[in-house]
């Protein structure tokens, strides 16, 4: 009985050195003031993207919420306003599966707002399906959408001088692969709806994100924009809200004890949002609020490169 109760001591013990150390993080060091700077989170009705825009509008930041449910999307602006205190908090209907609703966004967001400093394209989806162009749903919104938004909003981000283009990843792109056969068959990354499929997608929808902003930093030299591409953890958020309940009843012990909450898991985001003194590293990859290395295959010119072009050709940008 001693021995097992031992064991048992151990686990709980080897548990919360996990919990509270390697699940808990680096935090942002950044002590950064936004007044007068304005910036755009996609996906900030919910999780990481919810509490980043709480973190930037507590710095005094004009935080505009680029969401799809317009109902969600209103009752985030009044929730961010009062946690923050700021009323410079506003939401802006954003479908990124649908480029007409991404170039809408753009023409109304350039015609009211002055500046644009810092974009952070953080919205992101684990679901198969089709967009309204008839584009593979994770290609379309985890990839092609931010592309097209980055994109038409460059012009602005130049013109504010030290700007910064924030890709949220994960590290679920190690897995990922671009099969450009497929992409120019069926518009799509990959096929089938079983869960392996599903999740190999959003892999590779991942490697999208990491290979675009490889590609975005080199098209950036010479400007004041500089881009960072990124991890955020395994995050107990609302991704998975698409699964089937029961997958969600199984995993939610695991993602609450393991992962990450939404408050740790947004601290990438900001650091490479504000941490001064890492233009040096833009295109790099971060995890933890530290830059890391990359597999060959993430940081591949050439694939880098086809993709773009593949992507202009698809938002009809050339």
């Amino acid at each position: 009985m001693s021995t097992v109760l031992l064991v048992i001591g151990v686990v709980i013990g080897v548990a919360y050195i996990y919990r509270h150390i390697v699940v808990k993080g680096e935090r942002c060091t950044s002590q950064a003031r936004l007044h007068g700077k304005t910036v755009i989170v996609t996906g900030s009705n919910t999780g990481i993207g919810k509490t980043t825009a709480i973190d930037l509008a507590q710095r005094g930041a004009r935080v505009i919420l680029a969401c799809r449910c317009k109902k969600r999307g209103e009752a985030a602006v009044e929730e961010i306003k009062r946690e923050s205190g700021n009323n410079q908090v506003v939401f802006m209907q954003l479908d990124l599966g649908n480029l007409k609703s991404v170039r809408s966004f753009t023409e109304t967001f350039l015609k009211s707002e002055p500046r644009l400093d810092i974009l952070i394209n953080n919205a992101g989806i684990c679901l198969q399906g089709q967009t309204e162009d008839g584009f593979g749903l994770m290609f379309g919104v985890n990839h092609l959408g931010h592309f097209l938004l980055t994109n038409l909003l460059l012009g602005r981000l130049k013109e504010c001088g030290a700007s910064r283009i924030i890709n949220v990843s994960s590290m679920a792109h190690n897995f990922g692969k671009v099969d450009f056969d497929c992409l120019n068959t069926n518009k799509a990354l990959g096929l089938g709806t079983s869960f392996i499929r599903v999740l190999q997608i959003y892999c590779d929808s991942k490697l999208c994100n990491v290979l675009f902003n490889h590609e975005l930093a080199k098209r950036l030299q010479g400007t004041k924009v500089t881009c960072y591409a990124l991890h955020p953890g395994a995050i107990s958020s609302e991704l998975g809200r698409n699964t089937s309940l029961f997958l969600q009843i199984i995993l939610k012990p695991i993602t609450t004890f393991f992962f990450k909450n939404t408050i740790q898991g947004c601290q990438t985001t900001l650091h490479c949002a504000l941490q001064a003194g890492i233009e040096p590293l833009s295109g790099r990859y971060f995890s933890n609020c530290t830059v890391r290395d990359l597999y060959a295959k993430a940081k591949d010119d050439a694939a880098a490169k086809k993709l773009w072009e593949m992507s202009e050709r698809l938002c009809a940008l050339v």
